[in-house]
């Protein structure tokens, strides 16, 4: 079978709805068996139940009846896999539950309250509750749908449901959305729910008012062997940082934990599939979150909340995992129809692909190995804070450099006692006292130590305060490409090929690929689920592609500076430059600056270095992270199968990189892998700032210069004229500016400055105290 980094492309899923994700995958009766779904069909759609073989034979089910599922749930009494609206036995005979009887998306199963040998609930996305008996698949509806007319609702806040778990008496239920319009802009505000319901009371209880995704415990898939004494875990967020909620002992804890990506941040919900928690054959579960692969630990409890801890960063988009084998399949979200609400004008208009999606074998020790791992939460933003109230408790163990902005709007001088539980056990001891002038700022960096497994903080006196953390683990990445990238086209490369490529729609299968050199066209060719790239003559098709993968142009300015690039929005943000040999547009005219690489998710190529781009309704360009500075001559860019796929190639290049794509004539190239490879390419370096022998005005702030994710940071400040220079970051990146140092010049007299290795944020400006030409420049190293 042709693999390429994990991922096989004759595994690829579609359906001809607007999104085709990947919503369980589980290993059962000697078999790997996955769901895919559809956004919003909760009657049904062309989606498939899957049962995929040792020797990786990809089989649709007849029983098939799609629609929008991510439950999953083996039951150990009826030796069942209920799975979708499926029930799979040990001998792979299927059954299945009709929409007819159990309206809605089904998101979760839960071992039942009262009868846990003969019945299962399930939810859908709407909070219709059911419960099904295990031998006779009789539904039971318990609550409605809220889609549906009749019987009682529960009514809850939020919607978008995502996880189900029952324990000490309980059902669990957890919604990550919320509807409206407002939601669809703006991710800070109020939505989703944790909830919970005795089995018998006419309403449901909010355990709190935020969004939470996953809901499980030590059990996992067969859910709890002990309901009454283990514990249970909800896994949420808000716009400060990730939420981790604990039921103990009939009690809910709630922890801090950083997030390593804001691409999940819609109040909608939408753009955040199932994160889990998971049992992957290792001491600890694996759990996905925000783009960061963490390890759990299953002992996490009241009495020991030690050993969670990142392990790397990712980019795919993942709905869930398990272990198979000697490997970790993950089921992904890779190519859809729809943008949904992830638009923007450096996009242009493409042609829209056939919605599919793809399984992604890893092995478990590499996931300690894809993206350095960053982390970027607070416990505070902007929040009313009174005096010797702690707060919650922030992951403060796993990372190499940590970073703490403190800031507040009291009149006189407050200052914050910083406690640490060392061992997880909820013994809390002093670390620090921090005192932060009246309306000011202080930066704090951590060192080795200040040793502890989490974090909290007490004010002396009432304010409004913002206590903002910023980790990141070192950068073993160098500035030189893998070589499975070899081949890519440098800057310098005069003999080179690239193209217009897309996936196609119609139910072709194939990706197309508008060909072409400096000099002009190529012809059109086709790469096809084998991964063979074939000239074919079809000029209908060939000026199709052309004209509906058009790569805008004049999206980005390039001066003395930096790069500069002006949003949708009118708001202006500088990022920096690469190899001085890349221009804006290459070779080729124009190269893909934006494009969604896996559902709503973009990359953002720019001077060469990618960089991860939420949509517009998760904070958009201000959440930008740089994650490699690939320094090449990138063409266009895509998903399909699974796969990235990239244009660009030199014509020199090897023959024998598997991750480059020949074509049958020998005249043009594509590069393939995972998303995730993109790590490989370089850590991001570059150079440049909002200034450059720039007039400046008195106390106008400069254009924000992109600070995320580099690792080695210098600064280099000159003016003409006598005058200070204050230096503000956006320690949020939501547009929170505080002033972290003033510096006086005098005239053509440089000063440089080295940021320490623990300090983070996302933006930094600058302003000068009286008009002068000025120049404010960073390195990244």
């Amino acid at each position: 079978r042709i693999s390429l980094s994990g991922i096989y492309p004759h595994l690829a899923f579609y359906n001809t709805q607007n999104e085709c994700g990947t919503g369980a995958v589980v290993p059962w009766a000697d078999r790997l068996w996955v769901v895919t779904y559809a956004p919003h069909q909760p009657t049904g759609s062309d989606d498939k139940l899957y049962e995929i073989t040792s020797d990786l034979e990809l089989i649709i089910r007849p029983e098939s009846i799609g629609g929008t599922p991510a439950n999953r749930m083996i039951h150990r009494e009826s030796q069942q896999l209920f799975i979708g609206p499926y029930a799979i036995d040990k001998d792979r005979k299927v059954r299945t539950i009709p929409y007819s009887e159990m309206f809605g998306r089904p998101t979760g199963n839960a071992r039942h309250l009262t009868d846990p040998s003969g019945k299962i609930y399930y939810a859908s996305m709407e909070e219709g509750i059911y419960e099904v008996d295990v031998k006779t698949l009789a539904v039971n509806r318990l609550w409605t749908d809220e889609a549906q007319k009749g019987g009682r609702h529960a009514d809850l806040p939020g919607y978008h449901g995502k996880g189900l778990y029952s324990g000490y008496g309980r059902l669990i239920y957890a919604n990550n959305g919320e509807h409206g319009s407002l939601a669809q802009k703006r991710p800070d505000i109020p939505s989703g729910v944790l909830a919970s319901w005795d089995g018998q009371a006419d309403s449901w209880t909010i355990v709190r008012r935020n969004q939470f995704t996953e809901l499980t415990g030590p059990g996992g898939i067969y859910g709890s062997s002990h309901p009454d004494t283990d514990p249970i875990w909800a896994v949420g967020w808000d716009h400060r940082s990730l939420l981790l909620n604990l039921l103990d002992g009939g009690t809910w804890h709630t922890f801090r934990l950083p997030k390593g990506s804001h691409s999940y941040d819609g109040a909608h919900g939408w753009n955040t599939e199932w994160p889990r928690i998971r049992e992957i054959g290792e001491e600890n579960f694996l759990m996905t979150m925000h783009g960061t692969f963490w390890h759990f630990p299953p002992t996490f409890s009241a009495k020991n909340t030690a050993g969670l801890a990142p392990r790397s960063n990712y980019l795919k988009v993942v709905g869930d995992f398990a272990r198979w084998g000697d490997r970790v399949v993950l089921g992904c979200d890779d190519t859809a129809k729809s943008e949904f609400l992830n638009k923007r004008k450096a996009k242009g208009t493409i042609a829209a692909p056939q919605s599919h999606s793809n399984l992604w074998f890893v092995r478990p020790e590499a996931f300690d190995h894809f993206g350095p791992v960053i982390g970027r939460g607070a416990v505070w933003v902007n929040d009313p804070v009174q005096p010797d109230i702690p707060s919650d408790p922030y992951l403060f163990s796993g990372y190499d450099h940590r970073y703490l902005h403190l800031s507040h709007d009291a009149r006189q001088p407050v200052t914050f006692h910083l406690e640490v539980d060392k061992t997880g056990q909820g013994h809390w001891t002093s670390l620090h006292e921090i005192t932060v002038p009246a309306s000011g700022y202080h930066g704090f960096a951590f060192t080795a130590k200040d040793a502890g497994t989490w974090i909290r903080l007490r004010p002396s006196a009432s304010c409004t305060a913002s206590a903002v953390f910023s980790y990141r683990n070192n950068d073993s990445r160098s500035t030189d490409p893998d070589p499975i990238f070899a081949g890519l086209a440098k800057p310098t490369d005069a003999s080179l090929t690239g193209g217009l490529i897309r996936a196609r729609d119609g139910n072709k299968r194939t990706l197309s690929m508008a060909a072409v050199t400096p000099d002009g066209d190529l012809g059109y060719y086709e790469l096809d689920g084998s991964l063979q790239l074939k000239h074919t003559d079809d000029p209908k098709v060939h000026a199709f592609t052309k004209e509906n993968t058009r790569i805008p142009t004049n999206i980005l300015q390039l001066d003395a500076a930096s790069v500069l690039y002006v949003d949708d929005d009118g708001s202006r943000w500088r990022l920096p430059k690469g190899d001085p040999a890349l221009s804006l547009h290459g070779k080729f005219g124009a190269s893909r600056i934006v494009r969604e690489v896996a559902t709503e998710r973009d990359f953002f190529n720019a001077h060469g270095t990618f960089y991860e781009l939420p949509a517009r309704n998760a904070d958009g360009f201000s959440k930008l992270r740089a994650v490699a500075t690939h320094n090449r001559q990138i063409h266009d860019f895509c998903s399909y199968r699974g796969l990235l796929v990239i244009s660009g190639i030199s014509t020199d290049a090897p023959t024998d990189n598997p991750h480059l794509i020949h074509s049958d004539d020998g005249k043009t190239a594509l590069w393939a892998g995972a998303i995730d490879d993109v790590w490989k390419l370089g850590k991001p370096v570059g150079t440049g700032g909002p200034w450059k022998d720039t007039p400046v005005k008195a106390n106008q702030p400069s254009d924000p210069y992109l600070l995320t994710g580099y690792d080695k940071k210098s600064l280099s400040l000159q003016t003409t004229t006598t005058a200070t220079i204050h230096v503000e970051v956006d320690t949020t990146g939501a547009g929170t500016w505080l002033r972290i140092a003033s510096h006086t010049l005098e005239p053509n007299s440089p000063l440089t400055h080295t940021f320490p290795d623990a300090f983070q944020a996302y933006w930094i400006r600058f302003l000068s105290s009286s008009p002068t030409t000025a120049t404010a420049q960073l390195t990244y190293e």
